[in-house]
């Protein structure tokens, strides 16, 4: 198999300057498809690659709103997706129609939607963010403004909390692989392992009640942060901690191990898997650098009016 793996790659490899195309992986990609990646990273990272580089195709290894978001960023490129079908869960949460009449609803409100939407929804919205950003979106808001927050009621939660906004509207929606993450799972790693740092997506279920607990300094003997998936591969970086428990997609420990070999990585939920980051797969990728097939394209008109609250999102860090 891992001959199998090597003749892919250096076909991959091959192919790849061949046909002028760059490769963005998610951190929750599988190890064999990061390994291929020109770029790794979070929503916002790859976002910001995609918008500046040179080459003329990106082949997008994620799920199909970021492919989106690169397609609505670089009109000009061709974007490739290596399996149409891996969707999102929280992407599903929230449809034009539900949008447009909450809109309705709240004529005055400002709208800021997580990078985790259709092109569709971005395009109905004034502000996109991702969850590296989303605090700071918001602070850039007058705080006399109402906001409708969607789709992702942990990530919005989150910043209400972190924010102090009163205003602040928050759509009912979910990623069912963070909400499955629950404070008992935290609480038991936390019981068991005394000297690990604990790191926490904020779009998981155990945030709300974890937040007010680390403000009220319940977990003084862990270390407790709530960050992106970008922010926790810095902070492992540079923390003097050895062991730490996981609470986002298990996807992102195989970059973690890799980047910190003597450190120790501890999921909080071994079961925290997104089967649609896990779609995609060596062979798909080769197939679509091969074939140039699964082309992700946004209508003009959709791309135009999503691409100035995308815009938005990658000017505030």
């Amino acid at each position: 198999m891992e001959g199998g793996f090597r003749m892919l790659k250096d076909k991959i490899e091959k192919l790849k300057k061949e046909k002028d195309v760059v490769i963005l992986a998610h951190n929750y990609q599988i190890p064999e498809v990061q390994d291929v990646a020109d770029f790794v990273g979070d929503s916002l990272g790859l976002a910001r690659q995609a918008a500046k580089t040179p080459h003329k195709t990106i082949l997008f290894c994620g799920v199909h709103f970021m492919a989106e978001t690169a397609a609505i960023i670089s009109p000009e490129k061709k974007v490739l997706i290596p399996d149409k079908n891996a969707g999102c869960s929280l992407s599903d949460s929230i449809n034009l129609e539900q949008l447009q009449k909450w809109k309705k609803e709240h004529p005055y409100a400002i709208t800021v939607g997580y990078v985790n939407t259709t092109a569709e929804i971005k395009s109905e919205l004034d502000y996109c963010c991702t969850s590296s950003n989303a605090v700071n979106v918001v602070k850039a808001i007058p705080d006399e403004k109402e906001i409708l927050f969607l789709p992702d009621m942990f990530l919005g939660s989150y910043v209400a909390k972190m924010t102090g906004r009163k205003n602040m509207l928050i759509w009912a929606g979910e990623c069912h692989v963070h909400a499955g993450i629950t404070p008992e799972h935290v609480k038991e790693k936390l019981n068991s392992l005394t000297n690990a740092e604990f790191l926490i997506h904020p779009e998981c279920s155990c945030t709300t009640p974890m937040m007010y607990d680390v403000a009220n300094g319940s977990y003084n003997s862990n270390q407790v942060q709530i960050l992106s998936t970008e922010g926790m591969m810095n902070h492992v970086k540079n923390s003097k901690s050895n062991e730490f428990v996981v609470a986002t997609e298990t996807g992102i420990l195989y970059r973690m191990k890799q980047q910190n070999p003597t450190k120790k990585f501890i999921p909080a939920s071994e079961k925290a898997e997104c089967e649609y980051m896990k779609m995609i797969t060596l062979e798909k990728v080769y197939d679509s650098l091969l074939n140039e097939e699964n082309v992700v394209t946004v209508p003009k008109e959709t791309a135009d009016k999503a691409r100035l609250a995308i815009e938005r999102m990658l000017a505030i860090s």
